[in-house]
């Protein structure tokens, strides 16, 4: 399939990584690609570094310090491609990324987003033997409400026809600006923007079952202030329930309680035992069926939280390793399925 795929990037702060990220990109075996990549006001060379590839279809754009959402939505109303594919600065594609998602979104016309499972990496890019593998059909509103499927903002690949659907005008600085993602909702503008999608417009979400996006994990994201990220929740629930208060009305519990829960599961890999035990205890709290839902992953993560509590550092950092080392191999398993 040889349609030009818009690859959207912001930066800010990105110096570190930003190379690699975008040599990812750069091997893709889909050649037909155009980089935009948005300098969001940042201090270091982020920029630079782009610009000395020396790559014709890398696009480099400047701006002010916006925020991701303005940078993202930028680079799409500048997009020429008829997809866009989403790359946080950090984060690496397999090489084949591009060409399966392209596959899928030509073998089936009315699926809009096309998503799968990603990798978790740590700092030095080395996986950790984590992975995401999310419910790849049957994607509703529900679904994307309390459970995300998309994982992270470095795995769909959109038609540009469903950001031309819910594109909306807004005024920001004064002047009149094209949305696609909410800026209003920063920090859960994801999840917002793929509800406003399965809300609004007939495009479906269907996910492939090619692990193809390495996810970085950084002690310095937001698994660092997972108070934040619950206030991004909320602010955002709040704006869907704006327009969609019956889905609000009947899943707002479940989805905060799958939300602090998965804040918990963060925080243990953070080794912070007492925002743990915390969160994980706000999650039961806000919708009791968590513990019928999902016995066994809810249950898991409260003894996780409270052996961690519990034991001594080295004592529990064994056990972890142990428990990471034989839920990395099963969930591999489920992804190389």
């Amino acid at each position: 399939m040889s349609s030009l795929v818009s690859v959207v990037i912001p930066l800010y702060e990105s110096e570190r990584f930003i190379e690699e990220t975008l040599r990812s990109v750069l091997a893709q075996t889909h050649e037909n690609l155009e980089v935009l990549v948005v300098d969001d006001g940042s201090p270091d060379a982020s920029a630079t570094i782009c610009e000395s590839l020396g790559d014709a279809r890398i696009r480099v754009f400047r701006q002010d310090n916006r925020g991701s959402c303005r940078s993202r939505n930028l680079a799409i109303s500048r997009a020429s491609g008829d997809f866009v594919a989403l790359l946080d600065h950090d984060d690496l594609w397999r090489p084949e990324k591009l060409e399966r998602h392209l596959e899928h979104l030509q073998r089936s016309p009315d699926v809009g987003v096309s998503f799968g499972p990603s990798a978790f990496i740590d700092e030095s890019g080395e996986p950790v033997g984590l992975f995401q593998v999310p419910r790849l059909e049957r994607i509703d509103a529900r679904t994307i409400l309390c459970r995300n499927p998309i994982g992270n903002g470095s795995v769909p690949v959109i038609r540009r026809e469903v950001f031309e659907a819910i594109r909306f005008r807004a005024e920001r600085d004064g002047e009149s600006e094209t949305m696609f993602f909410d800026d209003e909702c920063m920090g859960w503008e994801d999840v917002e923007c793929w509800l406003r999608i399965a809300l609004t417009t007939d495009w479906r979400f269907e996910g492939i079952s090619d692990c193809l996006t390495l996810y970085r994990l950084s002690p310095t994201g937001f698994s660092g202030d997972p108070e934040w990220k619950q206030q991004c929740f909320e602010r955002g629930l709040r704006k869907l329930a704006t327009y969609a208060p019956d889905l609000v009305r009947r899943h707002g519990a479940a989805a905060r309680a799958y939300h602090l829960r998965y804040l918990a599961r963060r925080k243990i890999m953070s080794r912070n035992a007492g925002s743990t035990v915390r969160f994980a205890h706000r999650a039961v709290r806000s919708w009791p069926r968590l513990l019928l839902e999902e016995p066994r992953r809810t249950l898991t993560t409260l003894g996780a939280a409270y052996l961690q509590r519990l034991l001594p550092r080295t004592l529990y950092g064994g056990l972890e390793s142990l428990a990471i080392g034989r839920a990395g191999r099963t969930l591999a398993r489920r992804v190389e399925q």
